[in-house]
């Protein structure tokens, strides 16, 4: 057991510095972006979506470099249900969340797109690089549409986030977003060595290992994100990060694996785990659309109750019930 403390110890490390070096990127590539003069709505909607899901794309790219692609395919699919049953159930617990039609016909719309996507990749048990290039390419168009769209579409939530966004010097930006950048990329290699060595030495799978310890580690910036944004009761930010995240962790996460080490997978990768993370995406998408039809029958303001909250909860608990003898090596 002793044998064990030097990579749990890692492990630990390395997830606290990419959160750590996930926030300062963040603020330094944003303050950057802010001095070239673009818009806080438009550094909103890219630099700061995009580098929630830094901790996952870094994990992901040096597993996929030490040859561990199912560790990154786990974390990519984990973080997903985790964002889904933790960090929006702990959320809508925390303050319930309003919804608005959008959310169903447009982001939760792609969403379910992209998951179905995903799932033709992952169908025939093989993470291919033309396939995942095909899904990473469909990111650009993504946010185009959307930056677009939202320019004409402006809610006080996000101009709010936007004002949010540190007005710093670009010699504080460029220090901020190197070292952010040299932390991330040194705790993503300290993290993935960590998970091998753990997965090794217990005797499952780095592939579990991705779906569970890392991909929650991974995900917490999301889970600060978005209960933050619901304190302050910006709850079209909160819901938004994780669906933003999800989009971006297979968009990038996932497929960037396939893109630098296409290899077989396990059954498993689609089986059980694919198929987990489509039903709790399809029943947020059923979640949302009951909360917008409850609203619409008694002239309401539609939200995500506590209740719904523990829904997701339990599914993602479920999740771990069906993972579990793979997690004890059954």
């Amino acid at each position: 057991m002793s044998a064990l403390l030097l990579p749990f110890a890692g492990l630990i490390i390395g997830v606290l510095g990419l959160l750590w070096g996930a926030d300062r990127f963040v603020a330094g590539s944003a303050g950057a972006a802010r001095n070239f003069g673009i818009s806080p709505l438009v550094i909103g909607l890219t630099v700061v979506s995009i580098g929630t899901s830094a901790p996952e794309i870094l994990v992901s790219i040096n597993a996929a470099l030490s040859h561990a692609a199912e560790l990154a395919v786990g974390n990519a699919l984990g973080s997903n249900m985790a964002n889904i049953g933790l960090v929006l159930g702990v959320t809508v617990l925390i303050a319930p969340t309003p919804v608005q039609k959008h959310l169903l016909t447009q982001e939760g719309l792609v969403l379910l797109v992209v998951t179905a996507l995903s799932g033709l990749i992952l169908y025939d048990n093989y993470l291919g690089w033309g396939e995942n290039l095909a899904l990473m390419a469909l990111v650009i168009p993504l946010i185009y549409i959307t930056v677009k769209y939202k320019k004409s579409h402006v809610s006080p939530e996000e101009v709010a986030v936007g004002e949010d966004i540190p007005d710093i010097t670009m010699a504080a930006a460029s220090l901020w977003f190197v070292l952010g950048l040299a932390v991330l990329l040194s705790s993503a290699h300290v993290t993935v060595w960590s998970a091998k060595t753990i997965a090794e030495a217990m005797g499952v799978s780095e592939l579990v290992i991705g779906l569970t310890v890392v991909a929650i580690g991974t995900s917490l910036p999301e889970l600060a994100a978005s209960a933050v944004s619901a304190l302050r009761g910006h709850h079209d930010i909160a819901i938004g990060n994780v669906f933003g995240s999800n989009l971006f962790n297979l968009m990038l996460v996932m497929s960037s694996a396939g893109i630098i080490s296409p290899m077989a997978m396990s059954a498993e990768v689609f089986n059980r785990d694919f198929v987990s993370l489509a039903a709790l995406t399809l029943l947020l998408f059923v979640l949302v659309a009951f909360a917008l039809f409850s609203a619409s029958r008694t002239n309401t303001k539609a939200r995500l109750s506590r209740s719904i909250g523990l829904l997701l909860i339990g599914g993602y608990v479920l999740y771990y019930v069906v993972l579990w003898p793979a997690i004890v090596g059954a």
